[in-house]
């Protein structure tokens, strides 16, 4: 009786640890959908913004932090959304590897701010939360104005 009362207490605790887990809402960062990384940079052209690549696996854990707690901000959505074209890249599907190559990329997330043509204005690797996100768009913001003038 003591065994199967153990049983019950653990699987209630183990069913309760997993319901808590929240879950990206539809409104945060606006991620493009695209398999083409000139397709994107193309589009940040014509809306005269520069461009934010977010390399993630599915199994890396601080990816997945940024994924709930992050890009769902209002604040950082607002930022990333009037300023950025917004790109995630799975580097191990599609032309992620390709892209992870092209650009060096051998942690995860590696967060890039590139200009229209595609060159790294900023780089990131590993998570940057809320604060560290922010000042690290503003500085590829910066950077675009002191090269035009």
């Amino acid at each position: 009786m003591k065994k199967l009362l153990s049983c019950f207490a653990l699987s209630l605790f183990l069913f309760s640890c997993g319901s808590s887990k929240k879950t990206p809402t539809a409104t945060g960062v606006d991620f493009v959908n695209s398999d083409n990384l000139t397709a994107v940079l193309e589009m940040a052209e014509s809306k005269d913004k520069l461009v934010f690549v977010d390399f993630y696996t599915t199994w890396c854990l601080p990816c997945k932090m940024m994924d709930e707690d992050v890009f769902p901000d209002k604040g950082i959505a607002e930022l990333l959304n009037q300023n950025f074209v917004s790109y995630k890249v799975n580097a191990e599907k599609g032309n992620g590897p390709n892209l992870a190559t092209l650009y060096q990329v051998v942690a995860f997330p590696t967060l890039l701010f590139l200009d229209e043509k595609g060159n790294v204005l900023v780089r990131k690797e590993g998570s940057a939360y809320h604060s560290e996100l922010r000042s690290l768009a503003e500085e590829a913001m910066a950077a675009t104005t002191t090269v035009g003038d």
